[in-house]
């Protein structure tokens, strides 16, 4: 028998559950701490960055995705326990995917985990589909909060591009308020009233965009990553890759570093402002050197495909590989960027608290 596996990290250990037009979906955390203070709405403000139906660009299926704590937090703090967490599906509708039950969605998961399971569930890709998501980001709320207790670590991404408009932020400045002034998350106003425009084109279409999130953490401390196998870029890049939809992952300069000599690509060290702290005067590196976090902003990318489900007909086969033509029905993002923020942070997030939860535990005398 095969099993799906739906489990991630060392210390920290995140597992999800539930399906998209199933009752429910939610995740189980596992090592964090106790006495950590967290609050409900504290997941929840995540989680709201995440749902569906928040702006005309996004999916209108109407999910208030309001989180219910079952376990591991008692008067506002973490008990040490396995934290539960569940969002009830309140709109889904598995009827509208009956037409689906026998035909294969282009560039989805349907045929390939037919191939690989012998089965799938047709209701809008079941765990294939990005509303798995939820439970990461929920977890990744947790780590967040850990994050800034422990070691004042602030996260924060936007979308830097949609299809072929791209935005210029400076990843040392940009802000929150900046990020979330705009629905598309996009923090330069005016970049991202041409992203809006292009993703309402493409709905009208019948066709959808990609792009890429940026996600940087700042007030990052050294030593964080475990050499050999564990690089600190190698676990980020993994976590960014096992998002739906995500097809590239690049840290510091990444594939534009192959474009540079190496006198401008390296990393000059100077003393920095602490006794006997060392800062260093760019960061081509991405503030991971030797899969060791150096003391830098960590900053990744990661690149987003064009949603697969277009209403545009398209040439496919049935499950007995007869050739069909489909029209893809229901509710679907046009451009998943804007919704893809929060997990993109959250993956990060529970990335860096993992390391740090192992970097506590083995760090020298």
């Amino acid at each position: 028998m095969i099993r799906v596996s739906s489990s991630f990290g060392h210390l920290l250990r995140l597992s999800t559950f539930g399906e998209s037009h199933g009752p429910a979906v939610g995740a189980i955390l596992d090592g964090v701490p106790a006495g950590l203070a967290i609050d409900r709405s504290e997941i929840q403000a995540d989680l709201d960055r995440r749902r569906p139906g928040q702006s005309r660009l996004v999916t209108q299926r109407a999910e208030a995705d309001q989180v219910e704590i079952l376990s591991g937090v008692f008067e506002g703090h973490t008990t040490g326990t396995p934290i539960a967490m569940v969002v009830t599906n309140t709109d889904h509708r598995p009827g509208a995917y009956d037409h689906l039950r026998d035909v294969y969605r282009p560039s989805h998961a349907d045929f390939t985990y037919d191939a690989k399971y012998g089965r799938r569930d047709h209701r809008g890709g079941g765990r294939s589909s990005a509303r798995e998501t939820i439970g990461r980001v929920a977890a990744g709320a947790i780590a967040r909060k850990l994050l800034s207790a422990a070691a004042g670590i602030d996260v924060l991404g936007w979308v830097s591009s949609v299809h072929t408009i791209n935005a210029v932020v400076d990843p040392e400045t940009v802000t929150t308020e900046a990020i979330e002034a705009h629905p598309t998350r996009c923090p330069d106003p005016t970049t991202a009233d041409r992203m809006a425009s292009a993703i309402e084109n493409a709905r009208r279409n019948g066709n959808s965009l990609g792009g890429v999130v940026t996600v940087t953490a700042r007030n990052m401390p050294t030593g964080l990553g475990e050499p050999i196998f564990d690089r600190l870029e190698a676990d980020l890049a993994k976590a960014m890759l096992s998002l739906p939809a995500s097809k590239g992952f690049e840290i510091g300069s990444g594939f534009a570093g192959t474009q540079m000599l190496g006198s401008e690509h390296n990393d000059p060290f100077q003393p920095g402002p602490e006794a006997g702290s060392v800062v260093t005067t760019s960061n081509n590196s991405g503030g991971v050197q030797g899969g060791i976090s150096n003391g830098a902003d960590v900053t990744c990318r990661v690149a987003f495909k064009p949603t697969a489900t277009i209403s545009i007909e398209q040439k496919t086969v049935t499950t007995s590989v007869e050739p069909t033509l489909l029209v893809a029905k229901g509710r679907h993002d046009p451009c998943v960027l804007p919704r893809a923020v929060a997990p993109v942070e959250a993956m990060m997030m529970l990335v860096l608290a993992d390391h740090w939860l192992r970097q506590r535990a083995t760090a020298a005398l």
